[in-house]
């Protein structure tokens, strides 16, 4: 959804007013997806199948590459397990930045900068 340009959470986060109102519900919501609990970022989430993460993931530092394989293999196996971490071992709010989403967003907009190149045509005068 965009307003006049704005993407919602851009919107939401201009507006003081509603972003008191808005923040947590935002931060209860996200407490109950369960995510956090079992050690992952949000970022962690993006489905892999899309040619543009698959881009991305491969731009992401050695550290970060395998910190986000580390997350993925202690979530899978709190699954089996049924378990989540102790809660002094839950990501903390303020570590859950987004660190593949930047990328994914830089492909998005190289993408179309080589389609517009692409389709760009020539007139003589």
């Amino acid at each position: 959804m965009v307003f006049a340009g704005l993407s919602l959470a851009k919107y939401i986060q201009q507006s003081p007013s509603l972003l008191r109102v808005i923040k947590p519900v935002a931060n209860a919501y996200a407490n109950a997806t369960g995510y956090r609990q079992v050690g992952l970022k949000y970022d962690d989430l993006i489905v892999e199948e899309n040619p543009r993460v698959q881009k991305a993931l491969k731009r992401l530092t050695e550290r970060e590459s395998y910190d986000r394989a580390y997350r993925l293999k202690q979530a899978s196996h709190l699954s089996v397990l049924h378990r989540e971490l102790p809660k002094d071992q839950w990501t903390p709010v303020g570590e859950d930045k987004r660190y593949l989403t930047p990328l994914i967003d830089e492909i998005a907009a190289e993408e179309s900068e080589r389609a517009a190149w692409d389709t760009a045509s020539v007139e003589k005068k």
